[in-house]
């Protein structure tokens, strides 16, 4: 039999169904692989018990005919899903050892559907991050490396853990969340595929807020078919999330082998910026190429407000991450460190509990939200993204969906960024777009770098319009045959 750790979703899901192996023995297998992996740092709290007997309680319904769509299937859950009894933590000091006594409603539609679940996943502090180097528990570990190299790599953020113990092949498929490129960019470094829905596509209750008009789960997953999949499972509507839309969720499954002929392909000349390596831009030259062949037909579009996308999502983000975090006082719950009065317990509190980077981004965001500078800063940067959600409008009229590159680099070594926020802040470039927007975008991985890295391509579709993004993503992966995996040294 196969490496049972190395089958897609779908084909785990049709060896159950066929009964080649039991989910006891899928959750096994991935148990295993995850004691051997430890060095990745991809998960923060495994759950081998609580996973055998989710497995076990699948083999019975599955016995019974009484399967649901994941039924059997051993998933790992991003630390910023709420999961009844067990720790969560959103990777950050302040939540010490948090156990909820609920379940957010993502993860509970996963159950619902039989899942299991082998642990949660590393990820960078508050999902505040682009290279999982600001997690309480440490950096998580690429499995990628670059050719004749040791050097350990980032494996992007915030959804680090997410994207690396799918490409180490430690769980068939994981939970992830996207506020400014937080599913896309990870997948882009690790060879998998990451979509973010539509904003209100997915229930964000039980999620850990960073930045509530942006936040949205997704999928991590290792091909399109195995993310669509997940998502039509993640997304449900949630009266208990305000932002939750009350709309059915489509076949997403049945869009990713339609093909893109007659689809109608936006390439957006602002995202073209200076300094793209030669090897992203002849990566995107290479995916028009392969959907031009495919039979779309390529647009040039403009997208103007574009250059303003990264100073308005870093005015937004730290402004709603300054009120959402408010909570974190030591009073309640989590960490506490004890002061001679409240003030002092207060400020004793969030400063032992938030790392550098959310004591960065709540500091920016109190100060664009203080009086005098409400106007000047916040305001402005909501007009800012109502325009850039209005170019997206225009563009929309004469295009289908809009093909990017995911990121602008491949995979960097820690350090190599982390010494200038700025600079780490850039990764997001071709990204927070679509968090600003509210739309749908996938990363799907498109070839190797002159390092033997795996580099990624974007694809944007209207809002509620995950179909193009599946359509073209499908298009794409049958074009790129992207097969590579990273060799083994862990």
């Amino acid at each position: 039999m196969t490496d049972l750790t190395t089958l897609t979703l779908a084909a785990a899901l049709d060896g159950l169904k066929s009964k080649q192996f039991s989910s006891v023995e899928l959750t096994e297998a991935f148990n295993a692989a995850i004691r051997k992996a430890r060095v990745l740092n991809a998960f923060v709290v495994e759950t081998p018990e609580k996973a055998l007997e989710m497995a076990r309680a699948s083999d019975a319904r599955r016995a019974k005919g009484k399967a649901g769509r994941l039924d059997g299937a051993p998933l790992g859950i991003k630390d910023l899903y709420c999961t009844k009894g067990v720790r969560t933590t959103a990777c950050s000091g302040i939540l010490g050892e948090f156990t909820p006594t609920y379940e957010s409603t993502v993860t509970q539609n996963l159950w619902d559907e039989g899942a299991v679940m082998l642990g949660k996943l590393n990820m960078d502090e508050f999902a505040m991050g682009s290279s999982n180097e600001t997690s309480h528990f440490g950096n998580v570990i690429n499995p990628w490396r670059r050719k004749g190299d040791n050097q350990g790599l980032t494996p992007g953020g915030s959804s680090g853990g997410s994207a690396s113990s799918v490409a180490a092949n430690l769980c068939l498929a994981a939970t992830a969340s996207d506020t400014g490129g937080s599913i896309r960019q990870p997948a882009s470094f690790t060879g998998t595929v990451g979509i973010k829905p539509t904003y209100g596509r997915a229930s964000r209750y039980g999620m850990v807020a960073f930045a509530s008009s942006l936040d949205q789960a997704g999928p991590i997953a290792r091909t399109v078919e195995d993310s669509a999949i997940l998502l039509e499972v993640m997304c449900s509507h949630d009266p208990k999330d305000s932002t939750s839309l009350n709309i059915k969720t489509p076949n997403w499954r049945g869009d990713v082998r339609k093909g893109v002929k007659g689809m109608k392909i936006g390439i957006p000349k602002e995202y073209r910026i200076d300094g793209l390596s030669d090897e992203i831009d002849a990566l995107w030259q290479q995916g028009i190429k392969w959907l031009k062949e495919a039979g779309a037909e390529i647009i040039d579009i403009s997208l103007p407000h574009t250059k303003y996308a990264l100073p308005a999502y870093y005015i937004v983000a730290p402004a709603e991450a300054s009120s959402n975090l408010a909570r974190y006082d030591g009073m309640r719950y989590g960490a506490r460190v004890e002061g001679n009065n409240l003030t002092q317990t207060y400020e004793g509190t969030r400063a032992s509990g938030f790392g550098k980077e959310v004591q960065r981004r709540l500091m920016i965001g109190t100060y664009v939200l203080s009086s005098g500078y409400y106007d000047a800063y916040y305001l402005r940067a909501q007009k800012v993204r109502t325009k850039i959600f209005q170019d997206f409008v225009s563009a929309f009229e004469t295009c289908d969906a809009i093909l990017t590159p995911a990121c602008p680099s491949p995979a960097f070594a820690f350090g190599e960024k982390s010494g200038d926020p700025v600079e780490m802040y850039l990764n997001d470039v071709f990204t927070v777009t679509a968090n600003l927007a509210g739309l749908p975008g996938i990363a799907v991985p498109a070839g190797l770098s002159a390092s033997g890295l795996p580099l990624g391509l974007q694809v944007i579709g209207k809002a509620l319009d995950e179909a193009a993004c599946f359509r073209v993503g499908g298009a794409l992966e049958d074009a790129a045959g992207f097969v590579a995996k990273p060799e083994k040294w862990w």
